[in-house]
């Protein structure tokens, strides 16, 4: 089945460019451009309005020095900025039937706004999971109540870096009608 791009040509064609960009120029991202991106993040919707997330900026070359040693991956130092998005169980919306606690949930639709919101701006953006937790929440005084959920690089592509093919299922493979 071919999915068409009905009435939403420019966000249809915003999410298919969008990419994990691994590689920055060396330009500097203004903070009006990064509280832009953040305030995507603050206006998500999360569960029951609970709003269980912070996010933590980083811009300095110090703090940004600091951030990659919970990630140690060489293309991560050439980013302009990193958003830590944290998220507090205690504060999320949980579900009664089974007891499972949204809150990884909430702050993942919040990173994937920021994310969008960079490529809008003509910024790269990559989603981050894998680090060490315990390096980050040190590094950056994150309190016991908090938990690190995604670290997002951010700055300007490289003129080099071009969007890669998607690689995705067909949409068959994913979209069931009705029962599974």
């Amino acid at each position: 089945m071919e999915v068409e791009k009905i009435d939403y040509p420019q966000f249809f064609d915003l999410v298919s460019r969008r990419y994990s960009c691994r590689g920055y120029d060396d330009a500097p991202v203004s903070r009006e451009m990064l509280m832009a991106i953040v305030e995507t993040g603050r206006l998500a919707q999360s569960a029951c309005n609970r709003q269980p997330w912070k996010f933590l900026v980083i811009d300095t070359p110090e703090l940004r020095e600091q951030v990659t040693k919970c990630y140690e991956r060489e293309w991560a130092r050439e980013a302009r900025a990193f958003i830590v998005a944290l998220g507090n169980s205690s504060e999320a919306w949980v579900r009664p039937c089974d007891g499972h606690n949204g809150m990884d949930v909430d702050v993942a639709i919040a990173c994937e706004n920021m994310c969008l919101a960079a490529a809008s701006l003509g910024l790269g953006a990559c989603w981050i999971g894998n680090f060490d937790v315990e390096t980050l929440r040190c590094t950056l005084d994150i309190p016991a109540e908090w938990s690190p959920v995604a670290i997002i690089s951010i700055g300007y592509p490289k003129p080099s870096q071009v969007v890669p093919e998607k690689k995705r299922k067909n949409i068959d493979e994913v979209v069931k009608w009705g029962k599974f």
